[in-house]
């Protein structure tokens, strides 16, 4: 609780420049006015605009600004500061909406939260509207207020709906507006400059018989005040504000005016008042007191001084609307309006009023909201509404401050309307009595004043003695005034209080106090409300923050001979004290202690000690002396003057504190455990014997070092740290359970010093059971202690013995075990061990947790079982029962944290090290090893195939516990990753034998690999190296998409088909499917292989990660056609290799060990795998074929409109569930699309024949992975209606065009229509001897003679052959020689172009022999 008086920064306001830059033009450099003046029309349209601190250009202003320095605009906001008081000024009281505006401009900020650069979330004002208000010539703005709408939801808990910004102008009108700057309504209720707006919100009664005030907005005019009510105008803006949110034409242009309305519907009409204020000279401020009602006395009073001996009094007062007025002539005015048209107050004056109030009654007429018609045409010139005559209102001397020379200047309201403060010319500041019209108070020295009010409210408790349960909560009001020009901002208690708070502050600050609260509040919406609003914050311009003004409430009661106000000057003194550091310790206790004991009030003596309890530089003995002190003065005095609450502190502090300094002691390296002899747990040898292996491995991998933060706490625990976390109630101590860091810490201050060995565990155990802690948090608190400090436990030997001293001892605590356990029940003592057991991450330390734990239950329960049966049985209880199987868990948990605790390779993708725990693993589900296992491969970036030799090798052996323990003894650092791998693998499947069955281990890993392919797509494996070439530039590439190609390794590593269909499924809709289509709608629209942009805007991956991806694709779906019925189909190759096993299978059942399973999560891999249903083996096919299409098209770079090549069946059936049942193409197929077609599949056998060629002729090696691109074009042919025959002539000729004549002959053996083949080699031919004849450069004279020999009809043949469309055309003479041959064998005797062929191959022999 603060004690003083405080500015609290709550809100930042951004943008303070562009506001200044857009509202003074002329203060904008020169290109950025010439721009604002370009975008004006922008304004007026009323355009949201998006705003950044950092961006210059918002708004109406977007040019771009010069590029300054942070000092240059710093300078600049400061030497612009006074800008400010040229605007007017608003803030919503819930300070989320400020308006700044001047003359025809506003701009509108709205609140938003932002984190800043220390993390924490604070409050800014960003400019959310900026724009011209004004609609006449020549009018400006002279007020604006925000007034906030109460939302009218149920569910509604105090904060505004929306809140609408009125704003008044020099032309009389009242224009509202939304926090966008949405027009709802305009009012014109009076031709003369609006002076200044001010709204009255509902408040709830303070007292019983207080009047309920109704709500109003007031206007002020210079000779008039209009008032509206708050009701009329709740609803009348509510409807206006949904008819624009509706979009309806002209809602922006609705007006209300004061004439009668148009014929079209109305919204709810809008009731006012006018008042023609008379007998003033001038005005220029007003305050609405509200409905008031004279008591008897004044009532008689006002009738005896107005009215003589002969007035007449009525029974009743009547009610009446106060206002106040300043300005001059007089100084200050009370105008009193009685409401309706009750009996008058005095007769000769209340007749004069009375008749007139009868032409001022509550408007409806006057008050119509006009709705334009939109068929209606807009008049040529704009008339103004009628106005309404003001009723003539008196102002009433005997209440008035007559002061010639003085003029007023403000005037603001208390929020309990019983005071106002004014300002004046004089620089005075005088507070008025609203209720008796006088002046109470008067400060002189603050010209230019700005007031505010700050009303606050008793904390409940604070008074020390109550009349009543029932008696209402104080309130206390301090005026708050702003002298700007001595910028100083001071605090005051009313009505003669003194200044209690006084703070420096700029000199261009605005106070901004709205002075009211929500609008459309009443009494039954208010009930469980909690309105935030702000009662007065002060704006600096030149920071641009705002900040609320905090006043206590006991400042109201302080005065130079209050105890209270002397009690906190002590509290004061004991806090500097506490705060030096160079203080003596003794000096310090001394002061302390005199401090305390001169208090005299309870609450404060109460928070006085317990500042000292939390200081972190008070020593433990001066907390202890004082305490004591303390104590002992409060026992020495009455008790029933005695506060228990601060008896009961003393006593419960002093108590902690000296258990803090007994455990201190035990802990000193002086105290020396006392057991030397040497102990050990029996059969606990047996068990380490038995995972010493395997927990060794562990030590040495988790051994590494690891971060260590400088706030981490290492000394002593600190006492204020012991006492924030252990309270004392009715004499026991209770440890409160804080952060898991403050557990641990006190849990080492307890026990660390006995696990380790260095102080007594006998001392320390009854000094803790001495102290009434229960050995329940006790047990809790030795646990923690053990699992969290695993590495240092792991490296004492003694630490499992002194854990074992200390279970057994706090197991013989009165209330650990309970006496009346029966040993056939489940113990809650040992049950707490097992929890912090399963639940610990840390596995070598709550596995020899769970061994001691499990020896100490054991023997328990022996010496349990032989006092009630015969010595000779031996005793089986539940409870040994769970500690054989948590004991096993913890086991499994241990082997299966080794390996996940493996180290990754370097460059592989590494990442944090997974824990797990037996808790863990239980709500992981059945799949939990093998999903844990799985994201270990993939973190090891091991290859399938590895992995499975490793499998085949280890598990397939069923290697014995001996072979695998072997395998642990050897040191880790003889081995490589791999061999660490294969052997800790074989000691988890060995313990998993069900969990990680081969098929579900691959169903894992196959899944892992493609949810990390489908968040990095282009990621690639590191462990061992593969390549794509790719044969578009003969360009290799490194292993761009491996994942995605290692999981469909994986998958097809599964035995089951069951299995297998069900993770194809899974794998192709989940991730496949969406990024498959989008690859086929792009090059359908570029209609060749895209580039990479392309690729990365619509694929979400490069052009080699898309070409990876439709190969793995086709692998993907051909696995699929494997596994699905497809007997009814012709067998092929590649795309239907084998029919479906599945329905010859039987489905494999899932088992799981028999410890595990009470497992229970979300269904593994495997199980959704099984639950799969079956694909439609076509429609596989169907997609199969177009992947396979695009694949060539991308690795070979061409051109291609993938979904062109079928016709509608097959475009409509692309894309679609694999499940379902799609019509597919039929055998008949357009001969143009079969051309098409073929055509592509030439281009294919072409691309690879070039690939092929380039390779052999740069020597390049082949690395065993690629594909047989010429079968799967005879597959696809086959498919797509094409001839076989023709790919093989095109594929022998394109061979023999590469000079690849051995591959050629190979082809050639398959091709069923010789003759069309030979005529088309026989052109190759006559090309080859054209080159070698007449266009080779080394033409011999032999090749000469032998030209010359040739038959004219040769001769005219071969030169009319073009050798340039041969890519190899230097071949070797028996090369040609030898195709000649075959060429001859092909055509038949009586073929036309036989002659020919015998004629080249003498031309062939002749070139031989002259070689």
């Amino acid at each position: 609780m603060r004690m003083s008086c405080c500015l609290l920064d709550f809100c930042r306001v951004q943008e303070l420049r562009q506001v200044r830059d857009f509202l003074f033009p002329s203060q904008k450099p020169a290109s950025a006015a010439a721009t604002a003046v370009s975008e004006e029309s922008k304004d007026q349209t009323g355009e949201k605009n998006e705003l950044t601190w950092d961006d210059s250009d918002w708004g109406s202003w977007e040019a771009p600004d010069t590029k300054e320095d942070a000092t240059t605009a710093e300078e600049e906001v400061q030497q612009g500061a006074p800008w400010l008081q040229d605007c007017v000024l608003s803030l919503s009281p819930c300070s989320d909406l400020l308006v700044i505006a001047r003359e025809h401009k506003a701009a509108f900020l709205s609140a938003k939260w932002q984190t800043d650069d220390s993390g924490r979330e604070e409050m800014t004002l960003a400019v959310s509207w900026s724009g011209t208000l004004s609609s006449e010539e020549g009018e400006c703005v002279s007020s604006v207020i925000c007034i906030p709408l109460a939302s009218q939801k149920r569910s509604s808990t105090g904060r505004p709906d929306w809140t609408c910004i009125v704003v008044g102008f020099s032309s009389g009108y009242v224009r509202f507006y939304t926090e966008n700057g949405v027009l709802l309504l305009a009012q014109l209720l009076n031709e003369d400059p609006v002076l200044r707006l001010k709204c009255r919100t509902y408040e709830i009664p303070r007292h019983p018989g207080v009047t309920e005030q109704h709500e109003e907005l007031s206007i002020l005019y210079p000779t008039a005040l209009v008032t509206i009510d708050g009701f009329s105008l709740f609803q009348s803006l509510r409807a206006c504000r949904n008819q624009v949110a509706r979009g309806l034409e002209g809602a922006q242009d609705c007006t209300l005016t004061a004439a009668a309305g148009s014929d079209v519907v109305q919204p709810p009409p809008l009731a006012y008042k006018k008042w023609g204020l008379q007998d003033m000279d001038i005005i220029v401020d007003h305050g609405s007191v509200g409905v008031m009602t004279l008591n008897v006395f004044d009532q008689m009073k006002n009738a005896s001084i107005l009215g003589g001996f002969h007035a007449s009094v009525k029974g009743s007062p009547p009610a009446m609307s106060q206002y106040i007025t300043v300005g001059g002539g007089p100084f200050t005015g009370f105008y009193y309006a009685v409401e309706g048209s009750s009996q008058p107050l005095l007769s000769h004056v209340a007749l004069a009023v009375a008749s007139k109030l009868t032409s001022a009654l509550f408007s409806a007429a006057s008050g119509w909201l006009g709705w334009k018609n939109k068929n209606e045409e807009e008049p040529a010139q704009k008339q103004k509404p009628k106005v309404e005559p003001a009723t003539p209102l008196p102002v009433r001397m005997q209440y008035g401050l007559p002061d010639s020379r003085r003029h007023g200047e403000s005037v603001c309201l208390s929020p309990c309307n019983t005071m106002a403060g004014v300002t004046d010319d004089f620089g005075r500041v005088t507070l008025l009595d609203v209720a008796r019209g006088i002046a109470i108070r008067m400060w002189k020295g603050y010209r230019d004043a700005q007031l505010g009010w700050v009303q606050v409210s008793e904390a409940r408790g604070e008074r020390e003695i109550a009349t009543s349960p029932s008696m209402p909560r104080r309130h206390a009001q301090f005026l708050v005034i702003y002298a700007p020009r001595r910028g100083i901002l001071e605090v005051w208690g009313t009505q003669h209080g003194p200044r209690v708070g006084a703070f420096t502050v700029g000199k261009h600050c605005r106070l901004l106090y709205p002075g009211y609260r929500l609008m459309g509040v009443n009494s039954v919406t208010s009930q469980g409300w909690h309105l935030h609003t702000q009662q007065v914050c002060l704006f600096d311009p030149t920071t641009g923050v705002l900040r609320s003004i905090t006043v206590p409430f006991h400042l109201a009661l302080s005065d130079k001979k209050s105890e209270r106000a002397k009690d906190m000057h002590l509290l004061k003194r004991l806090a500097a004290l506490l705060k030096s550091r160079e203080l003596d310790p003794a000096l310090m206790e001394s002061e302390a202690q005199t401090i305390l004991l001169e208090i005299k009030h309870p609450a404060i003596k109460k928070q006085a000690l317990e500042s000292m309890l939390t200081n972190k530089n008070a020593p433990v003995s001066c907390l202890t002396n004082v305490t004591r002190a303390l104590l002992a003065n409060l026992k020495e005095q009455d008790p029933e003057a005695v506060d228990e609450s601060l008896l009961q502190l003393c006593s419960s502090q002093l108590k902690l504190l000296q258990l803090y300094t007994d455990v201190q002691l035990l802990h000193t390296p002086d105290s020396s455990p006392t057991e030397t002899e040497s102990f050990s747990v029996a059969g606990i040898e047996e068990d380490l014997a038995r995972i010493g292996p395997i927990l060794r491995r562990y030590a040495e991998l988790n051994s590494r070092p690891s971060v260590s933060f400088a706030q981490d706490p290492e000394g002593p625990l600190p006492v204020r740290a012991f006492l924030s976390q252990l309270v004392c109630e009715g004499g026991e101590l209770r440890v409160v359970r804080g952060p898991d860091t403050d557990w641990t810490h006190l849990g080492s201050f307890l026990f660390w010093g006995c696990l380790s060995g260095q102080s007594p565990l006998e001392r320390v155990c009854e000094t803790l059971q001495q102290s009434g802690i229960s050995p329940q948090q006790l047990l809790s608190l030795l646990l923690t202690v053990w699992l969290n400090r695993e590495k240092e436990i792991l490296k004492r030997a003694d630490a499992i013995r002194n854990l074992h001293i200390l279970l057994n001892t706090l197991s013989s605590m009165k209330g650990a075990v309970e006496e009346s356990w029966d040993v056939q029940c489940i113990s809650p003592w040992w049950q707490q061990v097992r929890n912090a057991c399963v639940q610990s991450e840390s596995a070598g330390a709550a596995m020899l947790a769970g061994l001691v734990a499990h020896r100490a239950a054991k023997s328990s329960i022996t010496s349990l079982a032989e006092s009630k049966f015969q010595a000779d049985w031996e005793c089986v209880s539940l409870e040994l029962e769970q500690w054989v199987v948590c004991v096993r868990q913890l086991e499994d948990v241990l082997a299966l944290q080794t390996l996940l605790s493996l180290p990754p390779p370097q460059g592989s993708p590494g990442g944090a090290v997974p824990r797990c725990s037996v808790k863990s693993l239980l709500e992981s589900g059945r799949g939990g090893v093998a999903d844990s296992v799985a994201k270990l491969v993939f973190r090891q970036d091991s290859a399938p195939e590895v992995l499975q030799d490793i499998v085949r090798r280890r598990v397939g052996e069923h290697n014995s516990e001996e072979s695998v323990e072997q395998l642990l003894q050897q040191p880790v650092e003889e081995k490589d990753g791999i061999k660490k791998l294969e052997e800790l693998l074989a000691c988890v499947c060995q313990r998993f034998p069900h969990s990680l069955a081969p098929d579900v281990l691959w169903a894992h890993c196959c899944w892992e690999y493609v949810v990390q392919w489908n968040k990095d797509p282009e990621a690639s494996a590191h462990a061992e190296l593969y390549y794509i070439e790719c044969f578009n530039n003969n360009a290799v590439y490194s292993n761009i998409g491996r994942y995605l190609e290692w999981s469909v390794e994986y998958l097809k590593m599964i035995s089951s088909p069951h299995i297998q269909l069900g993770i194809s499924s899974m794998m192709w809709n989940t991730f496949i499917v969406k990024r498959f289509s989008a690859a086929a709608f792009l090059m359908e629209k570029v209609g060749k292989a895209p580039k990479d942009r392309l690729c990365r805007r619509d694929v979400g991956m490069g052009d080699v990660a898309m070409t990876s991806f439709l190969g793995s694709c086709v692998q993907l779906l051909q696995t699929l056609m494997e596994v699905s019925p497809s007997s009814f189909l012709p067998p092929y190759p590649l795309f239907s290799k084998a029919d479906s096993g599945v329905e010859e299978v039987c489905v494999p059942e899932l088992c799981m060990e028999e410890v595990w399973g009470a497992a229970d999560g979300p269904a593994s891999i495997a199980e959704l795998a099984l639950q799969q249903k079956a694909v439609h083996y076509p429609l596989v096919q169907h997609h199969c074929l177009l992947a396979s299409l695009q694949h060539a098209a991308m690795s070979f770079s061409l051109r291609l409109k993938p979904l062109s090549l079928f016709d509608s069946k097959g475009k409509n059936a692309f894309f679609r569930d694999l499940t379902s049942i799609q019509l597919l193409p039929s055998g008949d197929t357009d001969p143009n699309l079969v051309a098409i077609r073929q055509e592509f599949l030439m281009q294919v056998l072409t691309g690879w024949v070039k690939a092929v060629g380039d390779a052999e002729d740069s020597g390049s090696s082949k690395t065993g992975r690629e594909i047989d691109w010429p079968a799967v074009c005879m597959e696809l042919a086959s498919l797509l209606h094409v001839s076989v025959d023709i790919l093989r002539r095109h594929l022998v000729w394109e061979l023999y065009n590469q000079g690849l004549d051995l591959r050629a002959e190979e082809v050639m053996l398959e091709v069923e229509d010789k003759d069309v083949l030979g005529s088309q080699l026989l052109v190759l031919i006559g090309q080859r001897l054209a080159f070698s004849l007449l266009h080779s450069e080394t033409q011999t004279k032999a090749t000469m003679e032998l030209l010359a020999r040739l038959p004219p009809t040769l001769c005219t043949w071969l030169k009319a052959m073009d050798p340039s469309e041969l890519r190899c055309p230097s071949v070797p003479l028996q090369q040609s020689s030898r195709l000649v041959s075959r060429v001859i064998e092909m055509l038949p005797e009586n073929h036309a172009q036989y002659g020919i062929a015998l004629h080249l191959l003498e031309t062939v022999d002749s070139l031989q022999e002259n070689e």
